[in-house]
């Protein structure tokens, strides 16, 4: 199969997937809730993309939940937030207790205290490399004074230093990188063809199947590689396929297309 013939499957794909229909059943769907708003839409869209493991269902309905908590404005909630907060009291979501969910929302609290917006955090540590950008991000939180060191917490946002794929916080740069209808587009200080692809078992199942990544590990490596081969059907924007090849594997799509 020819570069241009896999491109032009994957271009399909893409605008088959890549759609406001895709935006009710997926996580992204919590930050679309504040287009309006983007200091509520960024922290939205943060909480959101920490709690998207797992089975879909599952951390759906738990967003939702959380989202009643906080009276529909994270903003206002995480900004007086208050540690002893017992509304959060026996709320669980897997290896998140309800002492891991305060750490993160009073650290988040500290932040935006500071920093006026979760934007202007990332703003003030970003890097071309994204990479180092999620580093700075993660040092800085775990570093910082407000940091309480709970199992669940240390989960929530990888430390990239251990090479894993770092699923969650790619989703949420892209989110908030790329233009509608179903990212947001409302940071530029970052560049599109700077982000790594989301790498996780749907997307790397039919990279693999497609002959896009050979490596049998999901980690920094392969998202990195993967990124790099769909450089070579779009440059400025590789991670657009990312709704190709997700959309792919969570629906199934029957692909004969190899390339080599």
């Amino acid at each position: 199969m020819t570069k241009l013939s896999l491109k032009q499957e994957l271009d399909n794909l893409r605008e088959k997937f890549e759609t406001v229909d895709f935006i009710k059943d997926d996580p992204v769907q919590f930050p679309h809730l504040f287009k309006s708003d983007p200091k509520n839409l960024e922290l939205m869209a943060f909480i959101a993309s920490i709690f998207a493991f797992g089975k879909r269902e599952a951390f759906i309905s738990k967003l939702n939940l959380l989202l009643e908590i906080m009276k529909f404005d994270p903003y206002n909630f995480i900004l007086n937030f208050d540690k002893n907060e017992e509304k959060l009291n026996g709320f669980i979501y897997r290896f998140y207790k309800d002492e891991d969910i305060k750490s993160l929302f009073y650290v988040l609290s500290e932040i935006i205290k500071t920093k006026k917006s979760l934007g202007n955090f990332f703003f003030e540590n970003k890097d071309k490399d994204t990479r180092k950008l999620l580093q700075n991000i993660y040092d800085e939180i775990y570093n910082s004074k407000f940091f309480i060191k709970t199992q669940g917490f240390l989960f929530m946002i990888s430390n990239p230093r251990k090479n894993g794929a770092n699923k969650r916080m790619n989703m949420f740069l892209r989110w908030m990188t790329r233009k509608p209808p179903v990212d947001f587009g409302i940071w530029d200080f970052l560049d599109t063809k700077d982000l790594i692809i989301p790498l996780d078992v749907h997307v790397s199942n039919t990279a693999r199947q497609l002959g896009l990544l050979d490596r049998k590990q999901n980690d920094y490596i392969s998202a990195w590689s993967l990124t790099q081969k769909l450089k070579e059907f779009d440059p400025v924007d590789p991670v657009k396929y990312d709704f190709a090849l997700f959309g792919a594997g969570v629906n199934k799509e029957n692909l004969h297309v190899l390339y080599k």
